[in-house]
């Protein structure tokens, strides 16, 4: 993989850093790592399965890392692999040879990822309790398997997706919406058979909750039709939703429509889970890799605010660290993991790791020797090709000079032109991974 970084004193220390990180939880090598054959057996962490106890063996799966899981999986099965498809955002997909591979659209559903999804329940519901169903599970799942339940359109859901990405919710809200609006997620392909299941899940979900990678489609769902409304009711969006999701979500909380199937139901005793990579251990590639290089490491909880507001955080942060550091200390530097969320306003171009890195650059603008970085681990942060960016104490007057005025940038949401013309951005094109964001500030 090429790292494409900005000049800087501490470039070549980022670049090792990113790739272990990047390397550490690139989807095949997870997968290979986590799945072992003996003989007819497959031994995933603590189950065996033998696959001479299964008529058919069928794969299915969505996620930006999709294609990477199916490519590694397909010579573990062999020959008793017997179908499989997997959706992967456009741009994302590699050469498969029993799996096929699926390309969709990503944040925003298509009708691609409509006619995919379709193609996947009907693998899945002509499988028995005889058969073994193996699930892929990535970040982006959700949006590229859309199946809307029946009264909404895949225009529907298009629009109330693209008002929750712009709104400011976070990722579990934007999901309690998106599993009481769908055939497939919150436990639904687990319901369309009774196929042993396997789901093997990379985590973008901090904390690894089930139900929430992928908005859980083989997973019991906690969540309600009322906290679906309450969501929408929370960021504003309730009356602007399209008629036919108010409702849907109406006639849910008034018992004239199934919950999601919930913890404790019959269905998931025979469905079983394993992580095979997740942010933790991307940061952990990361500490060990600057910890060997001589930097002291301050690790931070997980980030889950508003971009700007974390961003801004760390410049400060950065303040505080050059103000307490003695000589004889060492290079400090601080690592994060985590899913900022952006409340859109204005009508720019960018995503939460460039609002986080122009927020960071407004905060610690003058300071010597401070740098930060701010990667989406997917390689694409938000709707653009850039994986996040790279700023300095320097970045703020390097503007002025050239004319950009980041206030307006960061009030109009258009981190991606202003880094753009600063030459600021991380590029690493596809990762085959996703693992929410990596935050970094050095200060030496």
């Amino acid at each position: 993989m090429l790292i494409r970084l900005p000049a800087s004193p501490v470039r070549p220390l980022l670049t090792r850093m990113l790739k272990q990180a990047l390397d550490s939880v690139h989807a095949g090598q997870a997968l290979r790592r986590t799945l072992r054959k003996d003989g007819d057996e497959l031994i995933i962490g603590r189950r065996r399965y033998n696959l001479r106890d299964y008529e058919r063996v069928v794969v299915v799966g969505a996620g930006k890392a999709a294609a990477a899981m199916a490519r590694a999986i397909e010579p573990i099965l062999g020959r008793r692999l017997d179908d499989g498809l997997v959706i992967v955002k456009y741009g994302h997909g590699l050469p498969t040879r029993r799996i096929t591979v699926a390309e969709a659209g990503h944040p925003v559903p298509d009708r691609a990822g409509l006619m995919a999804a379709r193609r996947i329940m009907a693998l899945v519901a002509g499988l028995t309790g005889r058969d073994l169903l193996f699930v892929l599970l990535s970040g982006g799942a959700s949006s590229l398997m859309p199946a809307p339940v029946s009264g909404l359109t895949l225009s529907d859901k298009q629009r109330i997706t693209d008002q929750l990405l712009r709104s400011g919710a976070d990722i579990g809200e934007i999901n309690t919406v998106r599993k009481h609006l769908s055939t497939l997620k919150g436990g639904g392909l687990a319901s369309l058979s009774d196929a042993t299941t396997v789901t093997l899940l990379l985590s973008d979900v901090i904390g690894d909750d089930l139900s929430a990678i992928g908005s859980g489609p083989t997973a019991p769902d906690p969540t309600t039709y009322n906290d679906a409304i309450t969501c929408l009711r929370r960021h504003g969006l309730w009356t602007s939703a399209p008629s036919t999701v108010r409702r849907h979500l109406t006639s849910g909380i008034k018992g004239r429509l199934t919950e999601t199937p919930k913890p404790g139901a019959k269905l998931f005793r025979r469905i079983h889970y394993e992580i095979i990579g997740n942010n933790a251990t991307a940061l952990a590639a990361l500490t060990t890799t600057a910890r060997s290089a001589g930097w002291r490491i301050v690790l931070l909880p997980p980030l889950m605010k508003e971009a700007r507001k974390a961003g801004a955080d760390m410049g400060i942060l950065a303040r505080r660290i050059l103000k307490q550091q003695r000589s004889g200390t060492g290079p400090c530097c601080v690592v994060a993991g985590g899913e900022t969320a952006v409340t859109v306003t204005g009508g720019g171009k960018g995503g939460r790791a460039q609002e986080f890195a122009l927020a960071a650059a407004r905060a610690m603008a003058g300071l010597p020797h401070v740098y930060v970085a701010a990667v989406a681990t997917d390689g694409t942060d938000g709707p653009t090709d850039a994986a996040g960016a790279f700023v300095s104490g320097d970045t703020w007057s390097d503007a002025r000079r050239i004319g950009v005025d980041l206030n307006i940038a960061l009030n109009r949401n258009d981190s991606y032109h202003a880094l753009k013309r600063l030459n600021c951005h991380i590029l690493t094109g596809p990762t085959s991974t996703n693992v929410n964001d990596l935050y970094l500030l050095f200060v030496f």
